[in-house]
């Protein structure tokens, strides 16, 4: 195994050669492990600090933000995964030289650079189109609520920074599927922490909603900057390839985009709803807490979800070249790491807060938190969901999505139902749809999972 070569501020070379003896396969996991590992630090201190120095109001208001703002991602429309999919297939049959340019088949380079500059049109088309839809969203919510001389002018520097960051991640996509992980991931922490920074920053200092707004617009600029540093060059050496090159993308990305487009419908309905739907039947306070537990969850879905996220462009590249074999053996593994993870993340915290859980600042920070019985219900639903995300990366390797129809049916269901909650029911019952709908999915997906492999790797 190849030992990365660094001084760790003069610690004796032995003690550093142990520490980062990684094998060179293993830095896309070491690295993106880095960064969840760093949000699962800086998550906590959000998490802390909201409760510590925002009234429940406007934590209430801060979550709301978010969730509008989740539009973008549904405006992405499944995008970015393309992005890194059809990246990765053309990238199979290239590489990157000890000059750090791309070398290989002339023809997709040629198709890769065209991609690029297809993928980049379209996604500034987008975030200018969510951002008045995003903005214009916020203003109702505002002058509903008889807010609006407080808000408009840091949500107004939120959702221009929300825009940028829907382009900004496309291009973190393709990075990615150039195989270029590790280094993608150093970028997405560099951006992390600048936003921390700023957000900690601001928040002790009293500036409030502001801190979410900077912290965004500041964190996304540095992204910017990196990407432009980082593969001005690479960005130049595509641009001049494609040169003259025509190549209809919509063609092949359309029939897949919509397909993604219902499952991020979906997805926003069955994930993304429950701020809004909560404020708007149960007022700021409540909204808050809803908001501030599924960020909770979501860390710990994120967190180990990296397994199967770091071998995304490694599966779609082994789908290209037809080796069904180490394919499946990746995913196996991955698959079991996913699951593996969550459950340790959930027992580690649920033994954090009985250690701990008659510490005055703990209970303060709990407050500000759902009931037990409802988090349990997140943590239930978020499980199969994982799952069901390991099923979905590994289909959607070979350029289809046999997945949309279920999606579909579950997402209507959870919209309905949640409304229906929301309106009648208590505040309890709220993740009814939430969770009922992903006990209907889980057999649903494993039986299309296990007929489409199949099916493709018998006809390919």
């Amino acid at each position: 195994m190849r030992q990365l070569q660094t001084s760790f501020f003069q610690l004796p070379l032995n003690t550093v050669n142990h520490i980062l003896k990684i094998d060179q396969r293993y830095k896309d996991l070491f690295f993106t492990l880095i960064n969840q590992l760093w949000r699962l630090v800086s998550a906590p201190i959000t998490l802390m600090l909201i409760p510590l120095f925002l009234p429940p109001d406007v934590q209430g208001y801060w979550y709301l933000f978010g969730s509008i703002a989740a539009f973008g991602a549904l405006a992405d429309m499944g995008f970015t995964t393309i992005i890194l999919q059809f990246t990765a297939h053309e990238f199979a049959f290239l590489s990157f030289n000890k000059n750090n340019i791309l070398d290989g088949d002339e023809t997709h380079l040629k198709r890769l650079g065209s991609f690029f500059k297809f993928s980049v049109k379209w996604f500034f088309t987008l975030g200018l189109t969510a951002f008045f839809v995003m903005y214009i969203a916020g203003f109702a919510f505002f002058l509903r609520d008889g807010v609006f001389s407080k808000y408009w002018f840091p949500w107004t520097i939120y959702a221009f920074a929300a825009m940028l960051l829907l382009v900004l991640n496309a291009v973190f996509s393709f990075i990615e599927g150039l195989n270029k992980i590790e280094t993608a991931q150093k970028m997405r922490i560099i951006v992390s922490v600048v936003n921390t920074i700023i957000l900690a920053g601001i928040l002790a200092g009293g500036g409030q909603i502001y801190a979410l707004s900077l912290g965004m617009l500041t964190s996304v600029l540095a992204g910017i900057i990196l990407i432009f540093a980082k593969f001005s060059a690479n960005i130049k050496q595509l641009i001049n390839a494609s040169e003259g090159f025509k190549y209809n993308w919509k063609k092949d990305v359309l029939p897949l985009l919509t397909k993604y487009a219902v499952s991020n419908v979906c997805v926003y309905f069955m994930f993304t709803i429950y701020t809004p739907v909560t404020h708007y039947f149960y007022g700021p306070v409540f909204s808050g807490k809803t908001g501030i537990s599924i960020t909770l969850v979501l860390s710990l879905v994120n967190f180990s979800g990296i397994w199967i996220y770091t071998v995304i462009p490694k599966i779609n590249m082994l789908v290209s070249k037809r080796l069904w074999n180490q394919l499946d053996m990746l995913f196996r593994k991955r698959f079991l790491c996913v699951m593996a993870a969550y459950i340790c993340g959930v027992l580690g915290l649920f033994g954090f807060l009985l250690i701990f859980r008659n510490w005055r600042m703990i209970s303060q920070i709990t407050s500000r938190f759902l009931p037990l019985k409802m988090i349990i219900m997140l943590f239930t639903g978020y499980f199969i969901q994982s799952a069901l995300n390991c099923v979905g990366v590994y289909l959607r390797g070979h350029k289809q999505d046999p997945l949309v129809l279920p999606a579909a049916a579950a997402a209507v269901w959870t919209a309905a139902l949640t409304v229906i909650s929301g309106k009648f029911l208590p505040p309890e019952w709220i993740f009814t749809g939430f969770l009922s709908s992903y006990v209907f999915l889980l057999p649903v997906n494993a039986v299309i999972f296990v007929k489409c492999r199949k099916n493709w790797h018998s006809a390919l």
